[in-house]
């Protein structure tokens, strides 16, 4: 039997093992910064409804999981299927100086936003220093 060499099946087939298939997704992208004296976190989540969305956080890791499922049912034949669907999952692992108590999130056009305040114990603050015959300030940061 002879077979023949396709080079583009095999650079789709690697291509799905780098970026994922439907079986197996890929993460979910993310954007990080600080802004001010909060930390802001942005997922993209595309065509995924915001009920299907869950937030965890347990010992300073915030875990993300969102659930896309496709269409499916009597009489639902597919032509194509290129977008990915199934459970993503994204985990953060947040430093001890920032507020998990007080975490915003919202949803609009398919962008998860978390904004993360910095806890109050993290932030600098003045000491006031007796003695010497006149008060200084000294600037402590933590």
């Amino acid at each position: 039997m002879l077979m023949r060499t396709d080079p583009f099946r095999e650079l789709d087939r690697l291509s799905q093992q780098v970026f994922g298939t439907t079986n197996r997704p890929t993460a979910v992208p993310m954007d990080a910064w600080r802004q001010g004296e909060e930390f802001v976190v942005q997922f993209d989540l595309p065509g995924i409804d915001p009920e299907a969305v869950d937030l965890d956080i347990e010992r300073n890791v915030l875990t993300v999981r969102a659930d896309r499922r496709r269409q499916s049912g009597e009489g639902v034949e597919w032509i194509a299927s290129e977008r990915p669907s199934g459970t993503f999952t994204r985990q953060l692992f947040l430093g001890d100086t920032l507020d998990t108590e007080r975490i915003d999130a919202s949803y609009a056009d398919g962008v998860l936003t978390l904004r993360i305040p910095i806890s109050e114990h993290a932030k600098s603050r003045k000491i006031s220093i007796s003695g010497g015959g006149r008060p200084a300030h000294k600037v402590i940061s933590s």
